[in-house]
């Protein structure tokens, strides 16, 4: 059982950081990579074993809309994964393994738009193909243990994904954000999840920044299409007031749940916005 980080950028926010911007936490990259560093660690002390980085929003179209070329943003993206090794090695003292997964994110993402939620971009896979493909080298040629293919949407864009990994010779695993058992995008989740069935290197499937309440049905039907292990991180469960840019209702992501989500198959467990270090402190207590 391994125990993932949470909500990286709600703790950069907590931490008095405006991530009120199209690069999100892929802003501080450039103006305070050392609080990234922080966060990591923080999460580590916590009980995680895996840093996921900050990359999920990187993007070059991103990066040179802020007036950065092509060269800084490989810069930063391999700085993303540097950060998360900083820490890593900083924590080694323990001789406890620590893993970093380095964070691709959906096209979506990048838009900054909540795209990331509704999938359909109306790109052919080609399209696709080209803009995701040199993320990808910059980010595998950092040496991260592993790609975290993640919050996809959509199962063409997570074919087009598995497909460009294949060649990368990293492991990997995909994990979709859904809407109960179908991904944002609509697709029930076994045809999903069948697009990794076949990949020697995706190691896991599984699903993040969803409700808690939707992780047990995703479980089942990644373990039924691909026999993988699963990866698990949802998000607090609380709901978003886009009017009012307040969160709202309780948080529901709960220790107690993970539980029955090993019992499931999931050998990796997280969380993901507004799961912060002591929620994952209360997660590896009673996991390990």
């Amino acid at each position: 059982m391994l125990i993932s980080d949470g909500g990286l950028a709600t703790e950069l926010e907590a931490r008095g950081h405006d991530l009120a911007d199209a690069l999100w936490s892929a802003r501080l990259l450039v103006d305070a990579p050392e609080a990234i560093r922080a966060v990591h660690a923080a999460f580590f002390r916590a009980g995680a074993v895996i840093a996921t980085t900050a990359s999920y929003q990187a993007s070059f179209d991103g990066f040179a809309a802020a007036g950065l070329d092509r060269a800084e943003t490989i810069r930063l993206l391999r700085r993303s994964v540097e950060s998360a090794r900083q820490a890593r090695d900083e924590a080694s003292g323990d001789g406890r393994p620590r893993w970093v997964a380095a964070s691709v994110g959906p096209y979506g993402a990048a838009l900054a738009d909540g795209s990331e939620y509704r999938g359909r971009y109306g790109l052919s896979a080609a399209r696709l193909r080209d803009w995701h493909a040199p993320r990808l080298a910059a980010l595998a040629e950092a040496e991260p243990d592993v790609l975290a293919l993640e919050t996809i949407p959509d199962a063409d864009e997570a074919e087009v994904l598995v497909d460009l990994v294949a060649d990368l010779g990293l492991p990997a695993w995909l994990s979709y954000t859904v809407a109960g058992e179908a991904t944002r995008a609509g697709q029930p989740l076994p045809d999903a999840f069948a697009v990794a069935a076949d990949a020697p290197n995706i190691v896991a499937v599984g699903v993040n920044c969803c409700s808690p309440a939707d992780v047990a049905p995703a479980i089942a039907a990644a373990r039924a299409a691909t026999g993988r292990p699963a990866v698990v991180y949802p998000n607090s469960g609380e709901g978003w007031d886009p009017v009012g840019h307040t969160w709202t209702g309780p948080a529901l992501f709960s220790e107690t749940q993970a539980h029955e989500w090993v019992s499931l198959g999931a050998t990796i467990i997280g969380g993901c916005c507004r799961v912060r270090p002591a929620d994952i402190a209360r997660l590896a207590a009673a996991l390990t």
